[in-house]
């Protein structure tokens, strides 16, 4: 039923504590997003679920075995720190990694994931040649050319222009139709939102979302209103009723105070400049993780603070 299971770990590095009491489970067949802000643990968890690290207590289940190492078959791992043999050519490196996991009979997947991600001219040549963006594109087909069930992909798209970009998320959802667990961290929040069926989010260790986007931003609620105003920044200045004000540009996101009407807010704006466009709204993900991790975020001893959502049983 589960992928991978976290009950009570922490791990510690000296004096500081990058993964505290962590309770996680990620279901088999999903896109599970890791976020959170630089230093909040996720790429020790990630290590933690590969067996690099192991925990100072709790314990790691992973593709129903709490006691494997990181060399396990099942695996495919995409780390932050890219790193590829330079002088080696493209399908002898691919080749490699494969034979590394024993699957030796890899040609026609070479072949197939060199075409898919639109690799078949360099396949000879060697990285050294390649972009950055190709590059990256490889070391992907590295972690997955084995057929893994599980595949840990650390900011997998960082660095991609939009093409290659959607050329990577195709093939992860390709992974997925076909039955792999695929858990990837990302900072960006559009794509978490578009392509994960769970999300998880830790900050200072600690996990503080756990579920789906539409059960996390329920906890929320509409708190949000979306407008367009031909004079935004001088209306929208102490306006009654509005927490916090978010100007991108073409449009603006006011951040509604607890009860507040959202139609009081509305006629009060009217009547300082034309409204061009008023939605109420859910927040966005990345509203939420500014919320939970930004300058600006509650205390814990807040009661406006974000719930911690109960583990899945």
């Amino acid at each position: 039923m589960y992928a991978v299971e976290l009950h009570g770990v922490t791990k510690t590095f000296g004096k500081h504590t990058a993964v505290d009491k962590l309770d996680l489970v990620v279901p088999t067949g999903t896109v599970f997003g890791f976020i959170g802000p630089n230093g909040s643990g996720k790429t020790t968890t990630l290590r933690l679920i590969l067996r690099i690290f192991y925990p100072d207590s709790g314990t790691v289940r992973v593709l129903g075995l709490d006691h494997s190492d990181a060399a396990d078959d099942r695996l495919g791992y995409l780390p932050e720190e890219r790193g590829l043999y330079k002088k080696m050519r493209v399908r002898d490196l691919l080749r490699f990694y494969a034979e590394l996991k024993d699957h030796i009979q890899c040609r026609a997947d070479i072949d197939m994931w060199l075409r898919r991600l639109e690799l078949d001219d360099w396949a000879d040549k060697t990285i050294d040649t390649l972009s950055k963006g190709m590059a990256q594109k490889v070391q992907f087909i590295s972690a997955v050319i084995a057929r893994p069930q599980l595949v840990i992909l650390d900011e997998p798209f960082s660095g991609l222009d939009p093409v290659n970009m959607e050329v990577l998320k195709d093939a992860i959802m390709e992974l997925k139709k076909n039955g792999t667990t695929v858990i990837f961290s990302t900072h960006d929040m559009d794509i978490a939102e578009r392509m994960c069926d769970h999300i998880f989010m830790i900050f200072r260790g600690k996990k503080v979302l756990d579920g789906t986007l539409t059960s996390i931003q329920a906890q929320y609620g509409q708190d949000t209103i979306r407008i367009r105003t031909p004079a935004a920044n001088g209306a929208l200045e102490g306006l009654p009723g509005v927490l916090r004000v978010n100007d991108y540009g073409r449009y603006q996101e006011l951040r509604m105070e607890p009860g507040a009407d959202p139609q009081a807010i509305l006629h009060q704006l009217a009547g300082r400049t034309a409204v061009e466009r008023f939605e109420i709204a859910q927040p966005s993900l990345h509203d939420i993780f500014v919320r939970i991790a930004g300058p600006d975020a509650a205390r814990p001893s807040d009661p406006n603070a974000p719930r911690q959502e109960s583990p899945r049983a």
